[in-house]
């Protein structure tokens, strides 16, 4: 095999991968004992018919394409590790060459990583945060307590209100057409949650148990259901079933009973502890954050395109296998939204590429201020992730390779680099508008 690298434009290149005739042919050949099993031709047993007449009635090309795959994947494997550059993203394959008797030629156009050329980077101003706990924040997480506490008790002496918990039988219709998913039994709703299109629910307020009422509601232009879209519908309902939350008193006992402190004021404190200690670790995120932007703006990049889409490509990646860990596949989840791959990847596109500028600008500071991982600091984050994972140190690191072990230096020394800019950011206050 023989490479040849041209440089392109916006840090793309042209990878020309030559392989010799005789590999070429060997591929010829196993494609073709590959397939023969499944060609027949007249005078001759399944499976038996030569090559020579295969081609001969097929065509000379007939296992170029299969010989073609089977010699692109090594062919590529191996000029990757000849090729000195770095590769960022997927190659675009194009086949020049494809003959019996002569040498296999293919192109390979990759996006190559960009080179980084940092500006200020230390110093950087940043806005100074403003970390404060309200009372109606402290209230509002007693309150959140006080419903995780709740009990609900049935209620049958008057009709709906807001916060009610229902069960509700409905059937909708549009020009006195039932449609599908318009009817429902004994459906669980709380009132004024917004479950439904706007107005259906503020419609139920008043609506006493086993009596019909009658709800008139439009479908939103922007409603996913194409044949709904705008249209006016009638929906019969019958309230089946109405509950409220009973909320403990906010009071001594109360704390005593969700807390290990006796008063309400000693769990109000400790409250406000957590909320501080919350908002200081968001400060200091948000910091962190604010001082590598201003150091990516600082900086110049010139990122290739197919390397936003190679990040593009992982993020979907990643998306899809959360939302299936939650039940829905990606099909269900593009029906749901009225979304598509092309809008999907759109969408990600700006996080794709501020992900690929942030991660390019700490590399650069990270060997711009020469931080090193050490083999203890290495042990160290080992030994919290056994811990995690509720295994052995020594046992988690016998299986780790070297690949992850310096993937996981990088990862530190991305790290450090953040709180080295962090640290050394320049807290401003912001001037009130």
């Amino acid at each position: 095999m023989s490479l040849q690298v041209e440089k392109l434009e916006k840090n793309m290149a042209k990878l020309t991968i030559e392989v010799p005739a005789e590999e070429f042919e060997k591929a010829i050949e196993q494609a073709y004992q590959k397939a023969k099993g499944k060609i027949t031709l007249p005078g001759f047993r399944k499976g038996k018919a030569p090559r020579k007449m295969i081609e001969k009635m097929y065509g000379a090309g007939v296992f170029y394409e299969d010989a073609a795959n089977i010699v692109i994947p090594k062919a590529y494997d191996e000029a990757l590790k000849e090729c000195e550059e770095t590769i960022v993203s997927r190659p675009e394959i194009d086949v020049t060459q494809i003959e019996a008797g002569k040498p296999f030629i293919f192109t390979a156009e990759i996006a190559l990583k960009p080179e980084v050329t940092l500006g200020q980077y230390k110093g950087v101003e940043v806005p100074k945060p403003v970390i404060e706990v309200t009372e109606e924040e402290i209230q509002a997480e007693v309150d959140k307590e006080r419903d995780n506490n709740s009990r609900t008790i049935d209620v049958e002496d008057r009709g709906v209100e807001k916060g009610d918990m229902i069960k509700l039988d409905f059937d909708g219709s549009v020009d006195g057409i039932p449609f599908q998913g318009g009817k429902s039994e004994d459906y669980p709703l709380t009132v004024g949650s917004g479950s439904f299109i706007p107005g259906f629910e503020d419609q139920l307020v008043g609506a006493k148990i086993g009596e019909e009422t009658e709800v008139k509601v439009t479908f939103p232009e922007d409603y996913h259901a194409e044949e709904l879209k705008g249209k006016a519908a009638v929906f019969k309902c019958t309230v089946k079933e109405i509950k409220v939350k009973e909320l403990p008193e906010a009071d001594d006992e109360f704390a005593k009973d969700v807390s290990e402190f006796d008063t309400m004021d000693e769990y109000k404190a400790d409250i406000k502890k957590n909320l501080t200690e919350k908002k200081e670790a968001a400060a200091k995120r948000e910091k962190e954050n604010a001082a590598v932007e201003k150091a990516v703006e600082n900086a110049s990049m010139e990122i290739p395109e197919a390397m936003v889409m190679e990040q593009v490509r992982r993020m979907s990646d990643d998306f899809t296998r959360r939302i299936e860990s939650q039940g829905i596949t990606l099909e269900q989840y593009m029906q749901f939204t009225g979304m598509d791959a092309d809008k999907l990847a759109e969408q990600m596109k700006p996080e794709a590429l501020k992900r690929i500028q942030n991660s390019l600008v700490l590399e650069a500071v990270a060997k711009a201020e020469d931080i090193q991982i050490s083999d203890e600091r290495l042990d160290e984050e080992i030994a919290k992730m056994a811990e995690s994972y509720k295994m052995e140190a020594d046992k988690l690191k016998e299986l780790m390779g070297d690949y992850e072990k310096d993937q996981m230096k990088s990862d530190l020394a991305i790290q450090a680099a953040v709180e080295l800019l962090a640290d050394a950011a320049v807290e401003v206050e912001e001037k009130a508008e």
